[in-house]
């Protein structure tokens, strides 16, 4: 290993819980030379719990062996190979999720169908079987089970089976969104089951981990709208669950799930662009999630209320004016233990005007570990600013961050945002961004604490009409003007929009060089 990996291993490693440390070890070594048999025989009869679907998931089941994920479409033969790996692993992890047993266009017989198709190739199932996709496939067989009122013994003993693996294999070395969907999974478990063993389990997780991972201004701690977007989901079944099934109501989590439900859901409502999309940030792809006015409508069936907040502990901030709607990333890359998800980012921002993106994230469209998760995750692939091209945080290996920017709030009034970080810190280098809205529009100021040769970049929406006024450093987009004072050179460029995962389009950004100063103003022209 050279002596750049290993100050990257060192600097990544330093900021994990003892907690994982321990976990990873443990696993591993008891999962190596102790051979466990998860199989636990059923007492008693299943009944299936009342459930109707509030919302559906989309169609990625085509029939014939045929599905959908990621924009890549895949028909099996004979037999479903449900280790299939060929398109990467979140491939293979959709698959294994079954989120198409509760799509619109599925029958009941098809569904049973691919249960057993699946539990006919357990003993060779391999990226299924961890605990993450168990989780998430659990809920959906038992949501699909409930909703047909289908009673099938083998169906059952094998979820009862998978769920005796992921309770003995809970994600104590990752934590964060992966061990809160372990405590939902076990949620609906209990109440499938009946069983007080996956219930305790599953009030622990879910009080310890919704108490630490929902901040106070709501925001779901790795800082991804769309995984915002899946956890409120979750949380809102769970709710739905409750409300639908009667169980051990001496046990209930019902006002603690409610409380932390409108938190999320106002912080949805908050940053919400008025076209209904969201700030693709950190790590956001379109067409996974559910749209905010699909999540608002469930909320609102579940009498979830909402309320207004102030963006805080997230670290985003968003400024509404008649025209602008300006949302911007002024926070720590978090959490600190599990940054899997961010991206380096820092005073990155999007900017809609008239109800349509101007400037926006290009979002993520693999999480395959390549150059191009690589430069999604890079400074230089947001609307904000590099030096020597380096990234304000170390983001390495697809889900690592070594060394972060720490950022140091100065000013953060009603319509002006100002903030400075230490990134660039081993060039000596410290970056202040200030952002400013007023009725004329937005302005931005950048300065460096050295006269170094710096770059800004301004990422436009594919659909944008650009025109640039030569020499005069000014840039019109769509109904804005763009102008630079302080820059060396102003160029367009191109750069890959993701439409979702695997799906691309070119699209042109602003590269600006400057040196110490650039202040940036946007307004109607």
């Amino acid at each position: 290993m050279s002596i750049e990996k290993l100050k990257l291993v060192v600097h990544t490693v330093k900021y994990l819980r003892f907690q994982q440390i321990y976990f990873r070890i443990y696993y591993a070594v008891r999962n190596r030379f102790f051979k466990r048999d998860y199989s636990k025989k059923l007492r008693e009869a299943i009944t299936p719990l009342i459930w109707s679907d509030a919302v559906l998931s989309s169609n990625s089941y085509l029939g014939k062996n045929t599905f959908n994920f990621l924009n890549i479409q895949h028909s099996f033969d004979a037999e479903i190979d449900w280790n299939y790996n060929a398109y990467g692993k979140l491939w293979t992890y959709n698959l294994n999720y079954f989120d198409f047993l509760n799509q619109q266009e599925i029958t009941s017989e098809e569904g049973v169908q691919l249960i057993h198709s699946y539990i006919k190739a357990h003993a060779s199932l391999k990226d299924g079987y961890e605990p993450y996709p168990i989780s998430l496939r659990g809920v959906n067989w038992i949501q699909f089970l409930s909703k047909h009122k289908i009673v099938d013994p083998l169906i059952n003993q094998s979820l009862y089976n998978q769920y005796q693996v992921l309770l003995n294999n809970l994600e104590y070395h990752l934590l964060g969104n992966h061990l809160l969907e372990n405590g939902f999974s076990l949620f609906f478990a209990a109440y499938y089951f009946k069983d007080d063993q996956f219930y305790k389990k599953a009030k622990t997780l879910l009080n310890k981990e919704l108490t630490e991972e929902i901040l106070n201004d709501g925001a779901h701690f790795e800082l991804s709208p769309m995984y915002h977007k899946i956890l409120l989901k979750k949380l809102l079944d769970c709710i739905h669950l409750t409300q639908q099934n009667k169980w051990n109501k001496t046990y209930s989590l019902d006002s603690f799930l409610k409380e932390k439900a409108v938190k999320m859901v106002s912080w949805l409502k908050e940053i919400t662009f008025k076209d209904g999309s969201i700030p693709m940030v950190n790590d956001s792809a379109h067409e996974i999630a559910l749209t905010s006015k699909q999540l608002f409508g469930y909320a609102n069936e579940l009498a979830i209320s909402v309320s207004k907040i102030k963006l805080s502990d997230s670290g985003y901030r968003k400024f509404t004016s008649d025209t602008h709607e300006l949302f911007m990333d002024v926070g720590q890359v978090g959490p600190s233990y599990q940054p899997g998800h961010a991206h380096a980012d820092t005073f990155s921002f999007v900017l809609h005007n008239q109800n349509k993106p101007l400037l926006v994230d290009p979002g993520v469209s693999t999480y395959e570990i390549c150059p191009t998760r690589e430069k999604e995750r890079s400074t230089g692939y947001h609307n904000t600013v590099t030096v020597h091209h380096s990234n304000s945080s170390q983001v390495w290996s697809g889900f690592r961050v070594a060394q972060r920017a720490n950022v140091t709030i100065l000013v953060d009034d009603e319509f002006t945002v100002s903030a400075k970080h230490d990134g660039f810190r081993k060039y000596g280098i410290e970056h202040t961004r200030t952002f400013a809205m007023n009725k004329e529009g937005i302005t931005i100021n950048d300065t460096l604490n050295s006269k170094e040769s710096a770059k800004a970049y301004f990422h436009l929406h594919p659909n944008c009409e650009v025109e640039f006024l030569s020499g005069k450093n000014a840039i019109f987009v769509d109904a804005n003007e763009l102008r630079f004072k302080g820059s060396e050179s102003v160029v367009i460029e191109t750069y890959a929009y993701a439409l979702g995962f695997n799906s691309t389009v070119k699209a042109k950004k602003i590269v600006v060089t400057f040196r110490q100063t650039l202040t940036t103003s946007i307004k109607n022209s």
